[in-house]
C-alpha cells in the first residue's frame, strides 16, 4: 500500500463510525492520477442522499489527509 492509500484509509476511519451507524460503509477501490475511487456499501450504497454524503463527508475528510487529491468518484 502507498504512502498516499494509507492516508486515504486513515480519512475513511475517522468517518466509517457515522457510515457504520446508518447501516453503511465505504471501501477504497484504487487512487491514481489524484483520483480516489471508492465503493459504498451496505445502506449507502441506496440511500438517496448518497452523493451529499460522499463531498460533504468522504471527499472532504480525504483531501484533508491529502490535498492533491482533485477527485474521489463512488463506483460500482
Amino acid at each position: 500500500m502507498t504512502v498516499a492509500e494509507v492516508k486515504i484509509e486513515e480519512a475513511l476511519e475517522s468517518i466509517r463510525p457515522f457510515l457504520q451507524k446508518d447501516g453503511g460503509d465505504v471501501e477504497l477501490i484504487s487512487y491514481e492520477n489524484k483520483v480516489v475511487k471508492l465503493r459504498l456499501l451496505g445502506a449507502c450504497s441506496t440511500c438517496s442522499i448518497s452523493h451529499l454524503t460522499m463531498k460533504a463527508g468522504v471527499e472532504e475528510s480525504i483531501k484533508h489527509m491529502l490535498p492533491e487529491v482533485e477527485s474521489v468518484l463512488a463506483v460500482e
